[in-house]
């Protein structure tokens, strides 16, 4: 699901309207720093406000893109930009990355309906047929066959790949972490805990990642 959206960058998001809101998010930059693991804050758009260093060296193998940089808009990211996969997951970037972001999405979208960059994402994933099949039509279909938990970021086990053979990171638990001065701004924290992917059998995997796959997204090569 390598998709490539066309357009301008979305305009940039506002600065926080007062000294103190910057100051406290000054302050969480350094905090967000000292965590080893790459961590993000982001508002209801996705747009990244905040990364440390080991999101940007998770990343930094990404190439140039107009719309979909992780670091711009990690929504875009995974849905746009043709080397996510490498680092999702490959395989299972569609279905256990491009998926659940397309649920998150969806429940965006019809919160903030009259946002710009919202409505610039959603004319995006309408260009493309096989993106928009899967918006409309499959979406529905999968979080049937694979329960709400599979949508939900929080504590959600996804496949990662870092760029750093010495890490040999096969997956990452999603943890999300809100502090109340984060939710007054509208935004919120992710936080990919890197770790080994444990060996499931084959028979497992296969019924696992056959009813959470799409069929109307073709599989990644």
């Amino acid at each position: 699901m390598a998709f490539q959206a066309g357009g301008q960058r979305p305009a940039p998001r506002p600065a926080p309207v007062t000294p103190e809101a910057q100051a406290y998010l000054d302050d969480y930059a350094a905090l967000l720093d000292a965590v080893p693991h790459p961590s993000f804050v982001v508002d209801h758009r996705w747009d990244v406000v905040l990364a440390n260093g080991a999101f940007r060296t998770l990343f930094r193998e990404a190439g140039p893109h107009p719309t979909a940089m992780p670091d711009d808009n990690f929504l875009r990211y995974v849905l746009f930009h043709p080397d996510a996969p490498a680092v999702l997951g490959e395989a299972e970037h569609e279905s256990r990355w491009c998926l659940p972001m397309l649920a998150h999405f969806a429940s965006d979208i019809e919160c903030h309906g009259h946002d710009h960059v919202l409505q610039a994402i959603r004319r995006d994933i309408a260009q493309d047929p096989i993106m928009e099949a899967a918006y409309r039509q499959g979406l529905p279909h999968w979080i049937r066959a694979v329960g709400e938990e599979a949508v939900e970021h929080d504590g959600t086990v996804r496949p990662l790949r870092h760029p750093d053979a010495r890490r040999a990171t096969a997956e990452c638990r999603v943890v999300v972490e809100t502090s109340r001065s984060l939710e007054e701004l509208g935004y919120r924290r992710l936080t990919l805990v890197l770790r080994q992917a444990r060996r499931t059998p084959s028979r497992e995997r296969r019924t696992r990642t056959g009813s959470a796959h799409l069929r109307v997204v073709p599989a990644a090569d």
